[in-house]
């Protein structure tokens, strides 16, 4: 979720959900609704409206914990799906766009950066300015890529990527993961218009009539910019070979899951001499890195098959590829007809989705995703008090102490191991809210009569904010979500737990709330993520960063065994579709995030019964009707209650390493020994199996 970094963004951050991008990303609705019309309420802490009582709970707990969800909550047109995560993201969006309105309105004095918030909103919204520009202010970009030759595609290449165009590559910064002490460059695949490899080499009658129907987005996209119709279709079919020819060279979504397999550094001179007569330097320049002496090439293989692709592809077709990706790159800031065509693809055809969000809400998110902290630094003085921070830290160090006792308690794990599990543990760094220091917009540019220009210089100013990065101390107070932001992470490169301040608000933490709700909630949210710290690619990394095996061979064994269990659990899932046509979960690419959920999960009933018992709760007292055990178990399956679209699971299990919301609860329940006791389950019951899943 790192602007500049492919490769970080998928092996050294992980997040507790895909959820709260994705709808920043690909929804949007075009229609008379104005911001503040829709005044999105906050969920519930424990939702009783949610809650199926002709379900046993022992039979399908999720059905019986969201039951009526779906009822409750029918999918808005622009929308692929809804769940807690999407219900609170709407309300931030909500508050957030307060903020920026009142500083878009430009009365009284502004600060550089309240400057830049107004003028950043006030210049995406102003669409009657896009039409009339039309395609003027993009077009000595597309002009420049027409007269490109093969030898200028380096250097344009960088100047593309410097501004958020998905030209051929990737390039970055991240830490080593050798030493973390170090950030290097790191050079990746990339160059796909689809969501990933897979989606070009599978034989299905689904994903045959997806890339017609990209082909057929592409030859509209290029139609818009000027080209002939028949000229623009012949070359939306050269485009996808092309593609195709990169995503045969890419690794898919589950093997990059392992750090090892994406990590070969290398002196810039043997990376130089498996792509000859490519001027690599070129590139540096036009994306603004310096030059580096040794980076990491994450996907070896990938780098001579693309420079053959280029030499063996006609110049006209790398024109019209670099042209569409620009023009996609950009679709939210240029004229409408390229904006409907570019969501009709990506948001309706591919997620299902009927509409777009309305322009205020795009445009609320965009200056999040381009100012963050700047416009963080408004919100949480307005939004996430200081006793909210004092709270979730108790229950992080609740959750950290059940952590070590749960490590003592192991069976299967020796004490050598044990020892340096718990070194780990006692280095995992807690960040609360926001940052310490907020970043320096300074040098960023923002008018307001320039949508595409304003877009251009936010990404190429976060570019070269990462780049500059390269070859200098590590900066451990950095942030990689914006404050507002409603999700969490856990980094191993770092080594620390994140919590932003948007998720710490109802129904994921509310201090209205009892603690079996609030230790349900977000609770396990925070068990989540330390548990990544030793699910099966955090125990890859040491307690300072580094790639480092830590385990003895036999407990890496055992380790193994019991992830197999997860992994074989989770595939038996089907997410959507029946027959030939079910499309199953993958539980080797979702296994680090269901062992998250699991021991999350284990940890947080751990911690929240230790806190009971200092403050003397009665653990079978009622409220709403349910024990403080079960509203707890209660609590955490309503954190993934959801209605979503068939298209948009099919593509989440395609392409993201978290489970459908089904199965992340009903998952990880089944394999709770606090569970059946709290639920009076018998033994053999769907929800209380004799044979389950225990890894931490």
């Amino acid at each position: 979720m790192l602007c500049r970094l492919s490769l970080a963004a998928v092996a050294a951050l992980t997040v507790l959900t895909g959820a709260a991008a994705a709808q920043s990303q690909t929804s949007s609705i075009t229609g008379p609704e104005t911001p503040g019309t829709t005044h999105a309420l906050p969920a519930p802490a424990f939702d009783t409206a949610s809650i199926d009582k002709t379900v046993d709970p022992c039979n399908d707990f999720y059905k019986f914990a969201c039951g009526n969800f779906v009822k409750n909550h029918p999918i808005p047109t622009d929308q692929s799906g809804v769940d807690e995560f999407y219900l609170l993201y709407n309300v931030n969006t909500e508050a957030i766009n307060g903020i920026i309105t009142k500083l878009a309105a430009g009365t009284g004095t502004r600060t550089p950066n309240e400057q830049k918030i107004g003028d950043l909103y006030g210049s995406c919204m102003d669409t009657a300015l896009i039409e009339k520009k039309n395609l003027a202010p993009i077009q000595p970009l597309l002009d420049e890529i027409d007269h490109a030759g093969k030898s200028d595609m380096p250097l344009l290449a960088g100047k593309l990527q410097r501004i958020g165009v998905n030209a051929f590559f990737s390039y970055g910064e991240m830490q080593d993961y050798r030493d973390a002490t170090k950030q290097i460059a790191v050079v990746d695949q990339g160059g796909l218009g689809l969501p990933e490899r897979d989606y070009y080499l599978r034989s299905g009658d689904k994903d045959k009539q997806l890339r017609d129907q990209y082909v057929a987005h592409i030859t509209k996209m290029l139609s818009f910019a000027g080209d002939p119709p028949q000229k623009a279709l012949a070359e939306a079919h050269a485009i996808l070979d092309f593609e195709t020819i990169l995503a045969k060279a890419s690794m898919d979504v589950t093997s990059r899951r392992d750090p090892e397999a994406v990590y070969h550094l290398e002196p810039i001179a043997t990376f130089q001499k498996s792509i000859p007569y490519v001027n690599f330097n070129a590139f540096l320049d036009g994306i603004h890195s310096q030059k580096v002496a040794e980076l990491n090439v994450a996907n070896i293989g990938f780098f001579p098959a693309m420079r053959q692709a280029i030499l063996d592809t006609n110049l006209d077709t790398l024109h019209a590829y670099l042209r569409y990706q620009t023009l996609t790159a950009f679709g939210g800031r240029l004229p409408k007809r390229i904006d409907d065509e570019n969501f009709d693809f990506y948001g309706r055809k591919l997620n299902g989705q009927p509409e777009q969000r309305p322009r205020w809400k795009r445009c609320s998110s965009s200056v999040d995703a381009s100012l963050g902290e700047a416009l963080g630094q408004v919100y949480v003085t307005q939004y996430f008090p200081a006793a909210a921070k004092a709270k979730t830290l108790e229950m992080v160090g609740d959750i950290e102490h059940a952590m070590d006792k749960d490590i003592d308690s192991l069976t299967w794990m020796s004490s050598e191991t044990k020892v340096r599990a718990k070194q780990k543990l006692i280095a995992v760094a807690n960040k609360i809210g926001y940052p310490d220091k907020w970043r320096d917009y300074s040098s960023l540019t923002i008018t307001r009569d320039d949508a595409l220009g304003d877009a251009q210089r936010a990404l190429a100013f976060e570019n070269d904010r990462q780049l500059a990065k390269i070859g200098q101390p590590v900066d451990k107070t950095e942030w990689g979500m914006t404050p507002p932001t409603v999700n969490a992470y856990y980094d191993p490169s770092m080594n620390n737990i994140n919590f932003p301040a948007g998720i710490l608000q109802p129904a994921f933490y509310d201090p209205k709330a009892d603690d079996a709700v609030n230790y349900g909630h977000i609770g396990a949210v925070i068990g989540h993520e330390l548990t990544h710290g030793i699910d099966d690619q955090g125990k890859k990394f040491g307690p300072t960063g580094n790639l480092d095996d830590w385990w003895t061979a036999a407990d890496t064994k055992n380790f193994e065994a019991r992830t197999s269990c997860l992994a074989n659990e989770y595939s038996s899932f089907v997410a959507v579709g029946s027959g030939a046509d079910a499309v199953h979960v993958n539980g080797k690419l979702t296994l680090g995030e269901n062992t998250a959920d699991n021991g999350g999960l284990l940890l947080a009933y751990m911690a929240y019964l230790d806190r009971a018992k200092k403050e003397n709760i009665d653990l079978n007292a009622k409220v709403d009707g349910y024990t403080s055990p079960q509203r707890f178990y209660i609590a955490f399956a309503q954190n993934y209650c959801e209605n979503s679209r068939d298209e948009q699971v099919r593509n989440q299990v395609l392409t993201d390493p978290h489970a459908p919301d089904h199965f992340r609860a009903d998952g990880s329940i089944v394999n709770q020994p606090g569970f059946a006791p709290a639920f009076g389950c018998k033994a053999g019951s769907p929800m209380a199996p004799t044979n389950n899943c225990r890894v931490w």
